[in-house]
């Protein structure tokens, strides 16, 4: 064998500071706080372990001495940012006004900080503040009479119900941004495509369901809530129609 494979590293699990020896410069948090910024300025690629340590003041090779890997540095801003989810109430009583709750928050978190959808993922579910919000959402679910495997299902696609749908919120404003025309004339303008192509005759099932008449798109606030609360919904066991009802 070439060598053994290091053991991969949780780093919540590393000391922030040594037992012994003087008080380090910088704390996760304060280096956290930098790598938001930076990313919330200009974009989580302009977010390097160089930039980072200039923006602190220290050294780039000093930096790994606190965050040894970039992953943990974006395990860091990750939780972080998770930090401003507003859990200093008790559960309503409510599970599903509680996660709806929860997911408008998610949103708005996400749309503070455009970063954060790149970077979401199940491995950064174990910091502080990740397992915080966790523990906020069991006590939520505890009148929810389904196993507890679902409901950690149940809190995975919520979550990522809600990265989706920001991730899209995102990728319209990014194509229109540039454009000399605003999102709404764009929109139309491919609707009216839609329509020419749904009425020729090459799509029989969208054209009947054209001729049974579409809603206009509502606002985003307005969809948002129906789409989380249809989802919430098909978790509630008096709810199923089907087998195991």
């Amino acid at each position: 064998m070439a060598g053994r494979t290091a053991e991969p590293e949780v780093i919540w699990a590393r000391p922030e500071r040594a037992g012994r020896g003087p008080k380090p410069a910088y704390s996760r948090a304060d280096i956290a706080a930098a790598a938001v910024r930076i990313a919330d300025a200009d974009g989580l690629d302009a977010v390097s372990m160089r930039r980072v340590a200039a923006e602190i003041g220290c050294g780039t090779m000093s930096l790994y001495n606190y965050v040894p890997r970039k992953e943990d540095l974006y395990e860091l801003m990750v939780d972080l940012v998770s930090a401003e989810y507003d859990l200093s109430g008790e559960p309503s009583g409510d599970w599903r006004a509680d996660m709806l709750d929860l997911a408008r928050q998610a949103r708005g978190i996400m749309r503070r900080h455009p970063w954060l959808v790149r970077v979401m993922s199940t491995a950064y579910s174990i910091s502080p503040n990740a397992l915080r919000c966790l523990d906020w959402c069991l006590a939520c679910l505890e009148s929810l009479d389904v196993p507890a495997s679902t409901k950690l299902e149940l809190f995975g696609m919520v979550n990522g119900s809600v990265m989706v749908y920001v991730a899209n919120e995102q990728a319209v404003a990014e194509r229109t941004r540039s454009a000399p025309w605003s999102a709404e004339r764009e929109q139309a303008v491919r609707g009216a495509y839609m329509m020419s192509q749904v009425t020729a005759g090459d799509y029989p099932h969208l054209a009947a369901l054209f001729a049974e008449g579409v809603a206009p798109p509502d606002d985003p606030e307005a969809a948002f809530d129906r789409i989380l609360t249809r989802l919430l919904d098909s978790f509630d066991p008096k709810g199923r129609t089907g087998p195991g009802s």
